[in-house]
C-alpha cells in the first residue's frame, strides 16, 4: 500500500475505530531476537496511531514477537526507540502494538496525532478537459476509415478492460489492508493511564542478581585492534515486568559505549517487588571490555 495514503480517516466509511491512525511514511528498524541473537529488519512506516504502528517490512515477522522498533516522528526531536508487540502478519505488512511507552513519548505521539486530526488538507480534484471535434463529412468516409475506426474501437475497449481489472485489484488490495487493519485494532486493549509512580532506586548488586537473561555486548574489531579497553557504565530503567525501558551512558570510552547500551537493552531482570507488587526500577550498571 502507498505511503502516501491521505493523512485522516477514510471518508465515507464508517469509523468504528476507538484511535485513528494516520499516513506517516518514514523510513523504521525492526530488531527482532532470533535464538537469543538481536536481528534489525529494515522497513518503512506507514500509518501511526496512539497505540500502534503499520508498517512494511523486508523481512518476516509472527504474531506475537516482542520487537524494538525505532523510527523518526516528523516535528517532534530525536528518533523514537519503542517495545512493540507484533499483532498481524500477511506478507510484508505488519502490524505493531506499543508497549512500555515512557510518559514523553506518550505525550509526543498523541500531540502529533491531535495535530493530525484538526488538520483540514485541501484535495485536490482534477478537472476533466473536454475536446470538442467536428465530424468529418459523410463523403470522407471510406471503407478503408471504416475499418481503422473499428479496429480503434476495438483496442479502446480492450484499454478500458485492462483499466477496470487494474482498479478492482487495486479496491481488493485496499480493502485486506482495512481489514488486516481493523483486526488489529479490535486486539489493541483500552488505553491505560500511566503509572505516576517513580521507578524506586536499587543498587546495582541487587539488580544484577536478579538478572535472568544476559546478552554479551560485541566487541568492535577496531577497538580491540587498538587495545582500547574499560569500563562503560549505564544508567537503566527497568520496567515493572522486567524489561529494559531506557539506556544511557554514564561513562567509558566512546568506542564501547554503543555496542554496551545495545546489548544491555536486551536484557531482562526479575520483577523487583515492593509490598509483594512489582514496581520499576533505576539502577546503574557497568559492563567490562577486556582485550585477550
Amino acid at each position: 500500500m502507498s505511503a502516501a495514503a491521505t493523512q485522516a480517516p477514510v471518508r465515507g466509511v464508517t469509523n468504528t475505530r476507538r484511535v485513528p491512525r494516520f499516513s506517516l511514511g518514514v523510513a523504521a528498524d525492526v530488531t527482532v531476537l532470533r535464538s537469543g541473537i538481536p536481528y534489525s529488519i529494515p522497513g518503512r512506516a506507514v500509518t501511526l496511531g496512539e497505540l500502534g504502528l503499520g508498517l512494511v517490512l523486508a523481512g518476516e515477522l509472527h504474531p506475537g514477537d516482542s520487537v524494538g522498533i525505532e523510527f523518526r516522528l516528523p516535528d517532534a526531536g530525536g528518533p523514537f526507540r519503542l517495545k512493540a508487540i507484533v499483532r498481524y502478519q500477511a506478507l510484508l505488512h505488519c502490524g505493531l502494538e506499543f508497549v512500555s511507552l515512557t510518559s514523553e513519548q506518550r505525550t509526543l505521539i498523541e500531540h502529533w496525532t491531535r495535530k493530525k486530526s484538526v488538520a483540514n488538507p485541501t484535495a485536490s480534484s482534477p478537472v476533466a478537459g473536454t475536446q470538442s471535434s467536428t465530424p468529418p463529412p459523410a463523403s470522407a468516409l471510406r471503407p478503408s476509415i471504416a475499418g481503422q475506426k473499428s479496429s480503434s474501437g476495438m483496442l479502446q475497449r480492450a484499454a478500458w478492460v485492462a483499466f477496470a481489472a487494474m482498479l478492482l485489484l487495486s479496491v481488493l488490495g485496499w480493502w485486506h489492508w482495512h481489514q488486516a487493519w481493523g483486526e488489529l485494532e479490535s486486539q489493541l486493549p483500552a488505553t491505560k493511564v500511566p503509572s505516576q509512580q517513580p521507578p524506586a532506586l536499587v543498587p546495582a548488586e541487587v539488580m544484577e542478581r536478579r538478572l535472568t537473561h544476559k546478552i554479551e555486548p560485541i566487541y568492535p574489531e577496531a577497538a580491540r585492534l587498538a587495545n582500547i579497553q574499560g569500563v562503560v557504565v549505564l544508567d537503566m530503567t527497568i520496567g515493572s515486568d522486567g524489561t529494559v525501558l531506557d539506556v544511557r551512558p554514564v561513562s567509558g570510552p566512546d568506542e564501547l559505549t554503543t555496542p554496551a547500551v545495545d546489548a544491555v537493552k536486551w536484557w531482562r531482570f526479575q520483577p523487583y517487588l515492593i509490598n509483594g507488587r512489582a514496581v520499576p526500577v533505576k539502577t546503574t550498571l557497568a559492563v567490562d571490555f577486556r582485550g585477550n
